[in-house]
């Protein structure tokens, strides 16, 4: 594990070290979002677990936050990207986004996939494009389950 990648711009810092993700911070913001309204902060905890998460900071603050779901050699799922409202537009969703697909575990893997309703520009600077077969991809989207522990 890479627990000492960063990435600095400015007065940004992207981080991947487990230590310094405020847990707190994660869940009131995402039990807050559109993709996981309600979401508990043991299950915000488990994804937190099983991913290779990256903080945002500004002045040692966590400002925002990205995971990337992998088996680090082919595949991974970009979640749960977001920056508080204050520090938006510097660049630092961006910034977020670029770490994770340069870190160098991921560096490498063949297919990235993330699902957004509103943010497309953002990923597009990227590189990230609609699916180009949409038909070969199926899913089972249960929105209301919460997994036990």
């Amino acid at each position: 594990m890479s627990e000492a990648y960063e990435v600095r711009q400015g007065e940004y810092v992207i981080s991947v070290d487990p230590a310094l993700l405020d847990l707190g911070f994660i869940h009131s913001f995402l039990t807050r979002s559109y993709w996981a309204n309600g979401v508990s902060e043991d299950i915000v905890a488990r994804s937190i677990g099983n991913s290779i998460c990256f903080g945002a900071y500004k002045d040692g603050k966590q400002v925002g936050f990205a995971r990337a779901v992998t088996d680090r050699a082919t595949f991974a799922f970009l979640a749960d990207v977001f920056v508080i409202e204050s520090e938006r537009g510097n660049g630092l969703g961006k910034l977020l986004v670029e770490a994770a697909l340069n870190h160098p575990e991921l560096g490498s893997l063949r297919r990235w996939l993330l699902a957004t309703d509103d943010a497309h520009s953002l990923y597009e600077l990227s590189g990230f494009v609609p699916l180009r077969k949409p038909g070969r991809w199926m899913e089972i989207h249960e929105p209301y389950v919460e997994a036990s522990s």
